[in-house]
């Protein structure tokens, strides 16, 4: 099982260990530009990025071994991604998604540069939902660079509620796809105020936002909108007996189990059941 990864914000005792991992994960990654990782470019990072650029740094068991610098971020939303950097040995392990999904949850719209000899990056961020939107000549090393987009996710809450080992989950009309019940934030409201009224919408439940606890988020593409990524956050709270009186919009409601919820459930409900497995709450 993978350790709990800490996302905060850089500070200056950081700097020999991420000025260290970025020197090994930028030659790895970046075979082809005479020097890097060291010299001149180590001082750019050292003395312009790690000073000007909004940077956060990824810890795992006390260690840390991710680095995201954003340049540009601001109330008009969307970023530059500066630089994402894991160290080589934490590679794999989810730490480049979760600070990606980090920099989409402060700012929404992502654009960042990689080379395109970068074949490992290219896939990694293509995975992610990152198109290609631009290329040119990088005027320090002459190696052609690739600039890439992502929109911003779809954000929405829902409501994990179980029963005897079972997920509730809700259809609306004319979908055949179940989904968490919840759905998206209307202007002004928090998560929970937003999940206290969908509830009530949905399912006709009187859940007082303040009874609601965020349990996690989950990234995951959102089902039926051509890839575009989600955001959700779901949340725990209320009365375990519920007496659920669906709305207009909802054509029905059930309780499935691991396998079902699988089958019948949209994309991200592989990811709350298995959370919710490894939690003790519903069996494997």
């Amino acid at each position: 099982m993978s350790s709990h990864t800490v996302i905060r914000r850089y500070r200056e005792a950081d700097q020999d260990a991420v000025c260290d991992l970025w020197s090994r994960a930028s030659r790895q990654a970046h075979p082809f530009i005479e020097g890097e990782g060291e010299g001149e470019r180590a001082r750019v990072l050292r003395e312009v990025y790690l000073v000007q650029a909004e940077n956060w740094v990824a810890e795992r068991d006390g260690a840390v071994v991710g680095l995201l610098g954003l340049l540009g971020g601001g109330e008009d939303g969307g970023v530059e991604i500066g630089g994402l950097f894991v160290a080589p040995e934490a590679q794999g392990g989810g730490i480049g998604r979760e600070l990606v999904e980090h920099a989409a949850a402060r700012y929404g719209a992502l654009t960042l540069e990689v080379f395109e000899e970068n074949a490992r990056g290219r896939r990694f961020y293509a995975g992610l939902g990152f198109t290609e939107r631009g290329r040119r000549i990088d005027d320090r090393t002459g190696h052609p660079l690739i600039t890439v987009a992502r929109e911003a996710p779809l954000r929405s809450v829902s409501w994990l509620h179980v029963r005897d080992g079972r997920l509730l989950s809700v259809r609306t009309r004319g979908n055949d796809t179940f989904y968490l019940p919840g759905g998206k934030y209307e202007p002004g409201e928090t998560a929970r105020q937003a999940l206290a009224r969908e509830l009530s919408e949905e399912l006709g439940l009187r859940i007082p936002a303040e009874d609601l606890s965020e349990a996690f988020v989950v990234h995951d593409v959102a089902h039926g909108k051509n890839g575009r990524r989600l955001h959700m956050t779901c949340f725990t709270g209320g009365p375990q007996d519920i007496e659920p009186a669906p709305g207009r919009e909802i054509a029905e409601y059930a309780w499935f189990d691991r396998e079902e919820s699988f089958v019948r459930c949209a994309p991200a409900h592989r990811q709350v059941v298995d959370r919710l497995v490894a939690q003790g709450r519903m069996t494997a």
